[in-house]
């Protein structure tokens, strides 16, 4: 089940849907409120990353202990709040130095009109509708299933994650992809998911930036597997998906052939947006930082078609291969864009680095499993997810899976926890922030899942 079906689906009316929205919706958000933070919960000191040079590129780290002021150009996590979970997101970055008592160092990209957007406060317990706080589902017994191990999103900013709303409408209208069914993509809200998970920037171009990139991503799923917008032809897939990575990957071939694959690729919506996308993403991003994201797409390629052969052969895959298949097919594409959207570069060999591979990974993993549980909450009862097959493999009732696939989630994201601190300590300053920035993504991207009131069958948008 794609993405734009999953979030454009009924809510089911049924305790599951009750249950998961509970889970979601739980007000609770017990992430740890500084990542490096020691027992006695003091925070060792340690310089944040230099934000980018004239040309783009990260400067050098000084040598001197105290950390230098980022240049104007280099935008910071929000202030946020202070309660639970929040300042992991941002412990590793220094404050904007004040002149006369006024913060400065605000990116020039950020827009006049969003001046009150450069320190974006959320509850530290978010309310208000939707939000049911801890606790067995509505009209369940016993006791509540364990609460997503996860921090609350450093910063809400609906009015800005519109604007990105309207602008990759207008950008899918451009390029071609999802005729006819815009307003799936506008009521998906995926503006508001990237305004969530990079705090690090109030500049809407940067955020479209994200936004166009994950929605090329998520056409891909929708165009050639799921048959959401165009029939599925799953004899095919192999095929499409080894031409559009010829524009991830630039194809070059010799003259007399060249036109023809051109030729090929304008014709066909979703290979315009890779291409659009990715492109635009250049303006942003150095070149190792925009091949990075390219080859992230090609490991997802390679589970769009694992996916092809469960569904032409009618296999229902053990959960080890699935969580693999979650390994593949996850948001590591959306969270490999966090350092180019706050304008640094995390260095080449730290990202290349396996440990470092290994947590942001299992961060990916941990996101795609918060996904899997808001399916559960949809009218698709045979849809592959980790709590439906934890129910099939072992057994179980749905609130058991449910329980266990949280039990799972907490895993990842308790191993990110420490092994992201331990990295953190003894890595680079770019390292340092970037980590930040993968738990600030994963709250924001919970925060996505469960508080806009559209996704839950209000119809209200987003609160």
């Amino acid at each position: 089940m794609s993405l734009m079906s999953r979030m454009s689906a009924s809510t089911a009316g049924h305790r599951t849907a009750e249950l998961v929205a509970a889970l979601l919706r739980d007000p609770h958000r017990p992430g740890k409120s500084d990542l490096l933070a020691a027992p006695d919960g003091s925070s060792p000191h340690s310089p944040a990353a230099p934000g980018p040079t004239a040309s783009g590129q990260s400067a050098p780290v000084p040598p001197a202990p105290v950390p230098p002021a980022p240049p104007a150009a280099a935008p910071l996590l929000p202030p946020g709040p202070t309660g639970i979970g929040t300042s992991a997101a941002r412990v590793l970055l220094p404050e904007a130095p004040r002149a006369n008592g006024a913060v400065t160092g605000t990116a020039p990209a950020a827009r006049a009109s969003s001046s009150a957007r450069a320190v974006p406060r959320i509850p530290t317990a978010p309310s208000g509708p939707g939000y049911t706080g801890s606790g067995p589902a509505p009209g369940d017994v016993g006791s509540p299933v364990p609460v997503l191990y996860c921090p609350p999103a450093v910063r809400d900013d609906p009015a800005l994650g519109e604007e990105v709303d309207d602008r990759l409408v207008e950008w899918a209208a451009e390029v071609g992809v999802y005729p006819g069914q815009l307003d799936r993509v506008r009521s998906a809200g995926f503006g508001r998911l990237i305004m969530l998970a990079h705090p690090e920037t109030s500049d809407p171009d940067r955020l479209l930036a994200a936004a166009k990139c994950a929605l090329a991503e998520w056409s891909v799923d929708d165009h050639y597997v799921d048959g959401e917008v165009e029939e599925a032809r799953p004899e095919l897939l192999g095929q499409r998906l080894a031409i559009a990575h010829s524009v991830i990957d630039q194809a070059h071939l010799p003259l007399k052939y060249a036109p023809q694959l051109e030729e090929v690729v304008r014709a066909d919506p979703v290979m315009v947006a890779l291409r659009s996308s990715l492109d635009n993403l250049a303006r942003f991003g150095s070149h190792a930082q925009v091949r990075r994201l390219r080859h992230e797409l090609g490991i997802m390629f390679v589970a769009y078609n694992q996916e092809a052969v469960w569904a032409a052969t009618g296999q229902r895959p053990p959960m080890w291969e699935f969580l693999m298949h979650r390994h593949e097919n996850s948001f590591v594409p959306c969270m490999a864009l966090i350092d180019t959207l706050a304008g640094y570069e995390l260095p080449q060999e730290e990202f290349a680095d396996p440990r470092v591979r290994r947590v942001f990974t299992m961060a990916g993993s941990a996101t795609v499993i918060v996904n899997d549980l808001y399916s559960m909450a949809k009218e698709d009862p045979s849809d592959f997810s980790v709590p439906r097959l934890i129910a099939t493999e072992e057994g179980c009732s749905e609130r058991e899976a449910i329980e266990r696939t949280v039990l799972l989630h907490d895993e990842l994201m308790h191993t990110y926890e420490a092994e992201a601190a331990a990295l953190a300590l003894t890595g680079s300053p770019e390292l340092r922030r970037f980590l930040a920035g993968v738990w600030a993504w994963t709250g924001g991207s919970r925060e996505w899942h469960a508080s806009s009131g559209r996704y839950h069958g209000t119809g209200t948008g987003a609160s």
